[in-house]
């Protein structure tokens, strides 16, 4: 496949390139740490952040990106579903 933003300088600012499906869990950080957070299904998200900062972003509407470094997501206040880790 012919990739024309190949020789392009990657970045936080540039799109997500990889991702997988996050299971939430309080003792596992994440193999990666993300650039964003997809959440299909809406409701709470504890999230641990790469500075060790825990917090809970409350009632995430489904379909919502966050663009986000988040080192783990927490099952302890995660209500919502269909979470996609990417970086």
């Amino acid at each position: 496949m012919n990739d024309i933003f190949d020789s392009h300088t990657r970045s936080l600012t540039s799109p997500p390139e990889n991702g997988t499906a996050v299971i939430p869990d309080n003792s596992t950080d994440l193999v990666h740490v993300t650039r964003a957070i997809y959440v299909g299904g809406g409701g709470d998200l504890a999230l641990r952040l790469l500075d060790g900062t825990d917090l809970v972003f409350a009632n995430v509407a489904a379909g919502s990106l966050l663009p986000i470094r988040a080192a783990r997501v927490l099952a302890t206040g995660t209500t919502a579903t269909r979470i996609v880790g990417l970086w």
